[in-house]
């Protein structure tokens, strides 16, 4: 790949789409293949096995999982025992406030620093405006790593809780009840409004990155982040900042198991997603283009 890029810029002509493909396809290579990696993706995986077993275990007791809980979250695992299609909400809904971003927080946050901490990045810049596709590239594997995580969590929650608990139609939010396949296509669309809704995160995780040469200190300052603006988002005295917040929204795919969907904080989500998107992607480009590379 490296001999590649240097044709290319010994050659004097702009790189054409196939060699940026070739390039975002090395990265994800490269990105989806490392033993950290894998190992975050084993955690996603575990997740929901050790919620179905626990679920399980706690109805061959004789007791009601889930009593007590909201919705959005905990509600959603006093519904399990009657539908295992429901472990795919319930998962999500227990990842997606920790272990779903903090797994993107230690990707993204490693995307640029740890190229430069390795040595690598320097080599990675030797075609012509190598930094702003290279920044590209690594945003866009993030942005697939966000999905993919997603993906891990949902299809083990499937799996578990088609295998331990019965399946079949599925009673939203609002009481009415659709079939199976319906329930599918939901589960299906609140994976990817899940993954959607990390963009904006990822956007933040990718220019801390650019700030530092070293990936340990970027994926900590990325996930110490993420941490203390979940603090805040908690902390009912900051309410007039809450609305700003990357992770106030997150929830919000409860509305999509709604009938009629409610598609306001959604809207409302996916639309800070990209304002977050823009404002940090922007600053990542603007230090990362005038960065004095040096490893």
């Amino acid at each position: 790949m490296l001999q590649a890029e240097a044709a290319v810029a010994g050659s004097g002509r702009a790189p054409s789409p196939l060699w940026t493909f070739g390039i975002l396809r090395s990265e994800l290579t490269t990105t989806l293949r490392r033993w950290r990696t894998l190992a975050l993706l084993g955690v996603l995986a575990a997740v929901p096995v050790l919620i179905g077993i626990a679920v399980r275990i706690e109805t061959n007791d004789g007791s009601s999982p889930g009593q007590g809980g909201g919705e959005g979250g905990p509600a959603f695992l006093s519904q399990v025992t009657n539908n295992g299609l429901f472990l795919v909400f319930a998962a999500l809904a227990v990842t997606l406030p920790v272990f779903l971003p903090m797994a993107v927080g230690v990707v993204a946050g490693d995307s640029v620093a740890g190229e430069a901490s390795a040595g690598t990045l320097r080599y990675l810049l030797v075609a012509p405006a190598g930094r702003t596709r290279l920044l590209l590239t690594k945003y866009a594997s993030v942005l697939v790593f966000c999905l993919v995580a997603t993906l891990v969590v949902a299809l083990s929650a499937l799996a578990v809780g088609a295998l331990l608990f019965p399946v079949g139609e599925v009673t939203t939010i609002s009481g009415t009840r659709i079939g199976f396949g319906e329930g599918l296509l939901r589960a299906g669309l609140i994976a990817v409004v899940v993954a959607a809704s990390l963009t904006g995160f990822a956007a933040v995780g990718l220019f801390v990155s650019t700030l530092t040469g070293s990936g340990i200190a970027a994926m900590a300052a990325t996930v110490g982040l993420l941490i203390t603006v979940q603090i805040v988002d908690g902390i009912p005295q900051l309410s007039a900042l809450h609305p700003y917040l990357f992770p106030h929204y997150w929830m919000s795919y409860a509305d999509l198991l709604r009938a009629p969907v409610y598609w306001d904080e959604v809207v409302k989500n996916l639309g800070l997603q990209g304002l977050y998107a823009v404002v940090f992607g922007s600053a990542a480009w603007a230090r990362f283009t005038a960065k004095d590379i040096t490893a």
